[in-house]
């Protein structure tokens, strides 16, 4: 796991090295043990390391193999290395080093874009070729580590995050119209390849790109999600298929343990981070670490779930820690929470995440986390809606959507606002796309490949690495999300949801666990606004230094006098969101 900068040039001109490091040392947070850096005609390559699969120096990057005339930088794991190492020496290739990234390298060499399906991990990439004089750069099937992109007709600059791209001074700053009404109304997600600005764009997931030193480019998708099941998967029970996700979740959290360094859980008492503490007992992980975190009540909310995990804590020995965070220091930290977004984000599992990883990484540099299980197997409240809607859509748009097109109009001032409903056209498009047939599948599909890698996916990857520390989702190990999409809708909404994940999980955790209420990582203080933290809000949107010509005040002022009242459908505080905005723009110095 790490950060990796690049930058192609097209015009000729030798590469700034001192705007290259600027963008690399911006992501030392993501990899805080060595770095390093490699020019070469037209590219330039920057990385730093954190060191998880293997230790020693041999593995360091940018990795350059002057045999194969390729160099390369690699954020991310490959978890059947071992299995790609033993294939690559049968046809022949020599290894230096004994992690993951000389795999990349001498897969690239041996079969071109054709190594990607062969990869089970994590990733972004970047390889040049030193005699075809190209970059080819891949993400990973879910889009689970990030890549930005700057491009102009001179040059290719790429980053793991967004604000490193920010210490070029060549980038445009100003905001997106489109990114904005996407962020205003579909819950904070800008599907790639839009970022909040014009200037900056991100590599959708399960895409390669290859560029030349001319600029010329060529791009495609090389994974898609595809519902129903094989025809000889067409009579399964609920027994068949709870036996099939069982056996998929435990080779993928099987495989997610392989690491140079100890891997712990963080445990939040649902299902999911439940099932795969069990799992790593059953496989005979002992003195296992897990992590909780929990919050002040608020608004007659519950801000933690420590029964649960403390009885899963309890149940299987693991060495347990709890953070229980005030209120006073959550305002404390929310500005270095916003400073390690790559994107604003309004989710009030940020600052839960920022600092409970702070707390972990204290401890130990790898985590399993439970991401990605409501969208693949149907957790949430909505799908059932959608399920049964004449209009999938509609069902869809009401139950996710924190405004309506009327209300966004209201709040955006002129000259920022669209005279279109821009996010309600992307998801009918999406919905709209072949290879899933039943409404909730379509909700399913979109949730899976483009909300979840732009909120949560992208929320752990943000506040683990800004502690130099990994998580890793085995729910996300591609074998399990594709065996989930060919699984019927009718197996996985019953029970409250997740029906066939919960039978599959009876074989090993607590029925109490199971059967609870659904809960939530919350942060109540952030939803229900009150005290020191509505008076920090106010002061965020009414600041005049604050005023960026956003949002109109008079909305502002109608949203202030009853804050209780402005609840999204999503249960988020429509006055947190707009103050969210500022308070990242303002924290990169935008």
């Amino acid at each position: 796991m790490c950060g990796i900068a690049g930058e192609l040039r097209f015009d000729n001109r030798p590469v700034t090295l001192a705007t290259l490091e600027r963008v690399t040392h911006r992501l030392a947070q993501r990899g805080p043990d060595a770095w390093g850096f490699h020019s070469q005609g037209p590219v330039a390559l920057g990385h730093r390391r954190l060191k998880i699969m293997d230790l020693a120096e041999a593995s360091g990057q940018p990795m350059i193999d002057s045999d194969t005339g390729l160099s390369m930088v690699f954020n991310g794991a490959i978890y059947n290395y071992p299995e790609l190492r033993s294939e690559l020496e049968a046809k022949g290739y020599r290894f230096h080093s004994g992690g993951d990234t000389e795999i990349l390298l001498k897969a690239y060499h041996a079969w071109g874009k054709e190594m990607l399906p062969k990869l089970n991990g994590m990733f972004v990439f970047a390889i040049w070729d030193r005699d075809k004089q190209q970059m080819f750069i891949a993400r990973d099937r879910l889009g689970i580590k990030p890549l930005y992109l700057s491009q102009t007709n001179e040059r290719l600059r790429f980053a793991s995050s967004l604000p490193a791209l920010l210490e070029a001074d060549d980038i445009d700053t100003s905001l997106d119209p489109v990114a904005l009404n996407y962020y205003l109304n579909f819950h904070a997600v800008v599907p790639a390849p839009r970022t909040i600005l014009n200037g900056v764009k991100k590599m959708p997931p399960a895409t390669w790109m290859v560029i030349d030193a001319n600029g010329k480019t060529e791009q495609q998708t090389w994974w898609t999600l595809n519902y129903g099941p094989t025809a000889d998967e067409a009579n399964y029970t609920m027994k068949d298929w709870s036996g099939e996700v069982l056996n998929s979740l435990r080779d993928a959290v099987s495989i997610r343990q392989r690491a140079a360094r100890d891997v712990g859980v963080l445990l939040s008492g649902g299902v999911d981070s439940s099932l795969l503490v069990g799992l790593l007992h059953e496989s005979g992980v002992r003195d296992l670490l897990t992590f909780s975190i929990g919050f002040e009540d608020a608004g007659g909310e519950r801000g933690d779930e420590f029964q649960y995990s403390d009885l899963i804590a309890q149940r299987y020995g693991t060495r347990h820690h709890r953070l229980r965070i005030n209120e006073s220091e959550i305002i404390e930290q929310l500005p270095s929470a916003f400073r390690a977004m790559s994107e604003p984000m309004v989710s009030h599992d940020c600052i839960a995440f920022y600092l409970l990883s702070r707390e972990v990484s204290k401890h130990c540099k790898v985590v399993q986390s439970g991401q990605g299980a409501d969208e693949l197997f149907a957790g949430y409240h909505w799908y059932p809606q959608v399920d049964s809607a004449s209009d999938p859509f509609t069902a869809y748009r009401a139950a996710f959507f924190d405004r309506d097109y009327a209300e966004y109009a209201a709040t955006v001032q002129d000259g920022r606002r669209l005279d279109h409903d821009a996010a309600g056209d992307f998801v009918r498009q999406h919905f709209a796309q072949p290879g899933a047939v039943a409404g909730v599948d379509k909700a399913l599909r979109l949730d899976s490949t483009v909300m979840l890698v732009d909120d949560p996916v992208k929320r752990v990857d943000n506040m683990t690495m800004a502690w130099g520390l990994e998580a890793r989702v085995p729910f996300l190990d591609y074998k399990l999300a594709e065996l989930s999409a060919r699984i019927p809708a009718q197996f996985k909404l019953g029970d409250g949801g997740k029906h066939v994940l919960k039978e599959a999980a009876r074989k090993v955790i607590p029925a109490e666990v199971i059967d609870r209420p659904k809960g939530y990582f919350p942060v109540p203080g952030l939803k229900h606004l009150q005290g020191n933290t509505l008076t920090w809000v106010r002061e965020l949107l009414l600041d005049p230094s604050q005023d960026r010509q956003l949002f109109n005040t008079a909305e502002i002022d109608r949203l202030l006098k009853n804050p209780d009242d402005q609840i999204t459908p999503l249960r988020g505080s429509k006055l947190w969101q707009l103050a969210a905005l500022n308070l990242w723009l303002s924290e990169h110095g935008l």
